[in-house]
């Protein structure tokens, strides 16, 4: 392969051998006339001189343009766009090319700004959304997640990144139909979760989009406020009804103990008892709505420093029939209103005390903690549940005392921070545990 001259080197020695004929005949010509030696010696010296300047000063502006070029246009592939060439004068070519490669790095600094933002937008919209998204590569690993996907794998995603969706526990989504709705359990919590996959391209390589939506959440809080609705509209009603009744009870019980001497005293009993019912039920109908409505008028949580286990100390204090054993975790904080949490736990102990009161054995009520969050669980010996299904259905329950609120209450009670509960059959002997997920401190 025949090597061809650098071009800094091609150019000069092009306008060397362009000027040699002319300086071989201006130099011949001096030599062969007949003038005086010094003469001869300095017009040889002066064309010499003047050609090596000329090169030099040819030479400069041939190849310094060019490095100037060569240098802006390495400084835009670095990303660097503050740059600005000035060549020549703006009307002719070297200005036009000074011209234009300003230009492309003003429109390059304008176009990565608004990726910057666009990028940034988008980053800030999938921190916010309560929705898990997670991306893999070709070779299914993670290459981002979000701050719900984060929670849901209770893990942050500097750990999450570019571990497999097997080792991640996600790759039996991949392979699932899209879109599917299904119950699963992930470190963060379980569910009924809504899965969908698509593909996308990035640096001309095929990626992976796993979105992962509960579906529970968004379904239970259309349903109370459906019956949120309606309790409002009970409550109206049946108030109405009950005052009128109850007083008209009371008065005829009233008209009846002062009736005397008017035959016997059979029908006085039967109306009394009779009366008696009506304001008994009227009582009772009026404790189911002022349960129900208790569901209806929950205040949004009040959120302050709460140790948790200054918390479960204080609400197993509580407990009096039997005794309650504390399984002490680590000592950590959470931002909640402590005034509902302690509702929450005697509703969770109270449950367990009176089912473990059926087989006489223990309750026993302790936490531990992740990076992200504080999971308090409550256990006991007796017998387990036995339908799941209606454990959070308002009104339902297996207690001849029970108003059928407390669980309901209770899991409001935790979704309002941002929290889970869930119970369950225990899976190393009889009895049900009920475990509360709860954040931790931000500060934590």
């Amino acid at each position: 392969m025949k090597r061809r001259l650098p071009y800094e080197r091609s150019i000069p020695l092009m306008a060397i051998l362009s000027a040699v004929p002319a300086v071989v005949i201006a130099l011949i010509f001096i030599w062969t006339a007949e003038l005086a030696a010094r003469l001869q010696w300095t017009l040889s010296l002066l064309i010499g001189g003047t050609w090596v300047g000329f090169l030099l000063a040819m030479r400069e502006r041939l190849i310094r343009p060019l490095q100037i070029v060569s240098n802006m246009i390495a400084a835009l592939q670095e990303g660097d766009y503050s740059l600005r060439a000035r060549l020549g004068q703006p009307e002719d070519t070297l200005g036009l090319v000074a011209f234009e490669i300003n230009t492309l790095g003003e429109t390059l600094r304008e176009q990565r700004l608004e990726v910057l933002e666009a990028t940034a937008l988008l980053r800030n919209v999938m921190a916010q959304i309560d929705v898990a998204v997670v991306a893999f590569d070709a070779e299914d690993r993670l290459v981002f997640a979000n701050r719900a996907a984060e929670r849901l794998l209770d893990r942050p995603e500097e750990i999450l990144r570019r571990r497999t969706a097997e080792a991640i526990g996600l790759a039996p989504l991949l392979t699932a139909a899209s879109p599917q709705v299904l119950d699963h359990t992930f470190p963060g919590g379980s569910s009924r979760w809504e899965v969908r996959i698509s593909t996308f391209r990035q640096d001309g390589r095929p990626h992976r989009l796993l979105v992962i939506s509960d579906l529970s959440r968004v379904l239970r809080d259309e349903e109370r406020k459906a019956w949120q609705r309606l309790v409002r509209v009970l409550s109206h009603e049946i108030n109405n009804s009950l005052a009128p009744i109850q007083s008209i009870a009371q008065s005829l019980s009233s008209i009846v103990d002062r009736s005397a001497g008017n035959g016997g005293t059979e029908w006085r009993d039967d109306v009394r008892d009779g009366l008696g019912v009506i304001s008994g039920r009227s009582e009772a109908l009026g404790r189911f709505m002022s349960s129900y409505a208790r569901l209806a008028r929950l205040p949004r949580p009040r959120a302050a420093p709460l140790a948790i286990g200054d918390w479960i100390d204080r609400v197993v204090g509580l407990e009096t029939r039997i005794p309650v054993e504390v399984v002490a975790g680590p000592q950590v904080m959470i931002d909640a209103d402590g005034d509902q949490l302690e509702q929450l736990m005697i509703n969770l102990i109270d449950n367990a005390v009176d089912a473990a009161a059926e087989t006489d054995g223990g309750v026993r009520v302790g936490w531990a903690a992740t990076r992200r969050h504080v999971e308090v669980w409550v256990e006991d010996d007796g017998p387990g549940i036995a339908d799941g299904d209606n454990l959070f259905v308002p009104f339902y329950t297996t207690k001849t005392e029970g108003s059928g609120i407390g669980l309901v209450l209770s899991r409001q009670i935790a979704e309002a921070h941002h929290g889970t509960l869930a119970l369950e059959n225990r899976a190393e002997g009889a009895g049900a545990v009920a475990r509360l997920r709860l954040p931790r401190a931000r500060k934590a």
